[in-house]
C-alpha cells in the first residue's frame, strides 16, 4: 500500500512550510527515534510508540507498541482500525495524524502539531535550552567575542608588548594563545622552533623574511642576484603578478625569496624538495633571455637536459682543468698508469697473484672493484685509493731488509726515496742481495717484477731503475727529468668530477658497479670511467614521467644554493648563475 505522508511545519514569522514524502510499503512505525518512518520529536512520545498496518479491506489498523496508548478521534485507545476514505484522526503527545483517501489516490496522513502544544508552550519549554539560555543571537556573539578575544586580541596585544629584541631562539612562550594560528606542523629541521613562532614571524602579519632566516642560515651561498633570476625567469603572467602583489601586501617578499621555494607548515618529516617546475621556469630557455650564460637548457630531465659535463685534466702534468661533455669521451691526463682491464682479469697474472695471496689480503680468484675502492663512512662515495692500504699488498716498494726487518720506500716523495737509496752506499756491506718480491710467476726471485732497483752498490743505478718506466715507480707513474734528475710526472687525482650534481651510492647499492662504469674494458687509466646521461635515465626520468622507475625531479640531483665553488677559468663568485648547483646532498 502507498502512503503520502504530508507534513504541515511553521516558521517563526508564522509562515506554513509543507512536505510530501510518498512510502511504498504495508506498515510504518510511529515513535520518537529518529529511524521511525513518521518521527515526532516530542517528550510525550516513545521511541517506538505505535505502528500502521494496512488490512486486505483497505483499513488501517493503528497498534500501540509500547505501554502508552494513543486517541482516535479524541478517544484514548491502545488499538484501533479505521477506514481512511471516511476520515480519522490519531493523537501522539503534541502531534495529529489525519487520515484521508481519495479515489484513486494513496491514503494521505497530514502531521500537524496542536496550538497547545507548541514550542512556546511553559511545559515544551521546561525540556528546552532555551530556558535557561540566552536566546541563540545573543549566544553567537558572545562566542565570537570569546574567539576574538583569546585568539585574536591576546596574541596581538602580547606580541606588540614583548620585548622587541632579537629573537631568542631558546626561549618559549613569546605571544599568548598564538599556537591557534598555526596551519600545520614545522618540519624536523624546525621541529624545535613549535613554540616559538617569533623566532621566524618576527612583524605581526608579516611574511617571514630572508634576514629572519640569515639568522641561523648565514653561511649558505646565493644561487644568483635577485635580479638576474627575474631576467632569467622571464616575464610572469597576469595572475602571477597579481597574486604576488597580494602577497606583497602583507610583506612577502617577490620571487627568488627564500619562502618562495621553502614551505613550512606541511607537518612533520623533511622539508619537501622543489618541484621540478620551479627550476624549470628559469631554466628552460635561460639561453634566451641570459645571453651571457654558460648554463645550457634543463627543464626535464627525461628528455630535455644536457649531457652530463665532467671536470678534468686535460693537459699531462698541469694542475689546470677544464670541462667536457661525456659524449665526447674525454681522455684525462692525470699521470698514472692503470689498465682496469688487466687488473680485472679474471684469468691474468692479476687473478692468479689475487688467489694466491688472498687468504691473507681477502681476495677472491680475482680483483673486484671493491678490493681497491673503499666506501665513505655514510657509503654515499668513496675514499681516494691509497697505496699503502689498496695497492702495497702486490706493488710491495721494500728495498732492502736489516736483520727480520724490511725497509720500504716511502711512497709520494721522490726526494726521500733518493735519500734512502743513497744511505744504502754508507751502511756496510751486506752479503746478502736486496730483497725482492717473494711472489710466484714473474714476481718470485729472478723474475721480471723482482730487481727493482738493482744491487744496492752503486745507489745512483738503483734510483734510476726505479724511476724507469720498468721500475717499480715506472709501473703505475710516468717516468720524466726534473733539473736533470729522474723523476715522475705529478698526480693530480680528482675525488669529484662532476661539479653540479649529487650522485648517492648509497641509494644504488642494489646495482653493480659495471652498470655505469665499463672498467673491465678500458685498457688505459686515461678513459673517464664516468656514465652519459643515458644510464641514468634506464630508471631516472622526469618529475611528471609515468613509465619511470624512479620519477626525479631536479632537486633529487642538485642543490640551490652553491657553496663558493667556480667553473674553470671564472672568477670566485657565489654571485653568478654559473654556480649555481653544487655537488652536495640537497637538504
Amino acid at each position: 500500500m502507498t502512503f503520502l505522508i504530508r507534513t504541515i511545519d511553521f516558521t517563526a514569522s508564522g509562515r506554513e512550510i509543507v512536505r510530501d514524502r510518498e512510502v511504498e510499503q504495508s506498515s510504518l512505525t510511529i515513535g520518537r527515534a529518529s529511524e521511525s518512518d513518521i518521527h515526532l520529536p516530542d517528550l510525550a512520545v516513545e521511541q517506538q510508540h505505535a505502528t500502521l498496518t494496512s488490512n486486505d479491506d483497505g483499513t488501517i489498523l493503528a497498534e500501540a507498541v509500547g505501554t502508552l496508548g494513543f486517541t482516535h478521534d479524541g478517544k484514548t485507545t491502545t488499538s484501533t482500525s479505521f477506514d481512511p476514505a471516511k476520515g480519522a484522526e490519531l493523537g501522539f503527545g503534541g502531534y495529529r495524524l489525519a487520515f484521508s483517501r481519495d479515489p484513486d489516490a494513496p491514503a494521505s496522513i497530514t502531521i500537524s502539531k496542536t496550538a497547545e502544544h507548541g514550542e512556546d508552550v511553559d511545559d515544551v519549554k521546561g525540556f528546552a535550552l532555551g530556558s535557561a539560555l540566552p536566546s541563540k543571537r545573543v549566544m553567537a556573539w558572545i562566542g565570537l567575542g570569546v574567539i576574538l578575544f583569546a585568539f585574536l586580541i591576546v596574541p596581538i596585544y602580547t606580541h606588540l608588548n614583548r620585548d622587541p629584541a632579537e629573537p631568542d631562539y631558546d626561549r618559549t612562550g613569546h605571544t599568548m594563545m598564538d599556537a591557534s594560528w598555526s596551519t600545520g606542523a614545522l618540519s624536523l629541521a624546525h621541529h624545535g622552533l613549535e613554540d616559538n613562532c617569533e623566532a621566524c614571524h618576527v612583524k605581526p602579519f608579516e611574511s617571514v623574511r630572508d634576514e629572519t632566516c640569515l639568522t641561523c642560515h648565514e653561511a649558505i651561498g646565493d644561487h644568483a642576484e635577485i635580479d638576474r633570476q627575474l631576467t632569467g625567469r622571464g616575464p610572469m603572467s597576469a595572475g602571477d603578478e597579481f597574486q604576488w602583489k597580494v602577497a606583497g601586501m602583507f610583506g612577502k617578499e617577490g620571487p627568488g625569496s627564500c619562502t618562495t621555494c621553502h614551505t613550512e607548515h606541511e607537518g612533520a618529516g623533511r622539508m619537501e624538495p622543489t618541484a621540478q617546475q620551479f627550476c624549470s621556469e628559469c631554466h628552460d630557455g635561460m639561453d634566451e633571455r641570459l645571453t651571457d650564460t654558460k648554463l645550457e637548457n634543463a627543464a626535464d630531465f627525461g628528455d630535455a637536459h644536457p649531457q652530463f659535463k665532467a671536470i678534468y685534466h686535460p693537459q699531462l702534468g698541469s694542475e689546470e682543468t677544464a670541462r667536457i661533455s661525456l659524449a665526447d669521451k674525454p681522455q684525462e691526463q692525470h699521470g698514472l698508469k692503470f689498465p682496469h682491464d688487466m687488473h680485472m682479469d679474471k684469468s691474468g697474472g692479476v687473478a692468479r697473484m689475487a688467489r694466491n695471496i688472498g687468504a691473507k689480503q681477502g681476495y677472491g680468484n680475482s680483483l673486484v672493484c671493491a678490493d681497491c675502492h673503499t666506501p665513505t663512512s655514510d657509503k654515499e662515495g668513496f675514499l681516494p685509493v691509497n697505496m699503502e692500504e689498496d695497492c702495497e699488498s702486490c706493488h710491495s716498494l721494500v728495498y732492502d731488509r736489516v736483520g727480520t726487518t724490511f725497509r720500504s720506500l716511502r711512497h709520494g716523495d721522490v726526494d726521500q726515496m733518493r735519500a734512502d737509496l743513497r744511505a744504502m752506499d754508507r751502511a756496510p756491506r751486506r752479503s746478502a742481495a736486496p730483497v725482492g718480491r717473494k711472489r710466484p710467476g714473474e714476481y718470485a726471485r729472478g723474475g721480471l717484477y723482482y730487481q727493482n732497483f738493482g744491487r744496492p752498490a752503486r745507489s745512483y743505478i738503483a734510483i734510476n731503475r726505479a724511476l724507469a718506466s720498468d721500475g717499480v715507480c715506472g709501473e703505475c707513474h710516468i717516468p720524466t727529468t726534473n733539473n736533470g734528475k729522474a723523476d715522475v710526472v705529478p698526480v693530480h687525482l680528482r675525488d669529484n668530477y662532476l661539479l653540479n650534481g649529487w650522485f648517492d651510492h648509497k641509494e644504488h647499492e642494489q646495482e653493480k658497479c659495471s652498470t655505469c662504469h665499463k672498467a673491465e674494458t678500458s685498457k688505459t687509466s686515461e678513459d673517464l670511467l664516468l656514465p652519459g646521461i643515458a644510464i641514468c635515465r634506464d630508471c631516472h626520468l622526469g618529475q611528471d614521467a609515468k613509465e619511470a622507475e624512479v620519477p626525479s625531479s631536479c632537486a633529487m640531483c642538485h642543490s640551490y644554493h652553491p657553496k663558493g665553488a667556480t667553473l674553470p677559468g671564472e672568477e670566485k663568485s657565489p654571485t653568478k648563475d654559473t654556480v649555481a648547483l653544487m655537488s652536495r646532498k640537497p637538504e
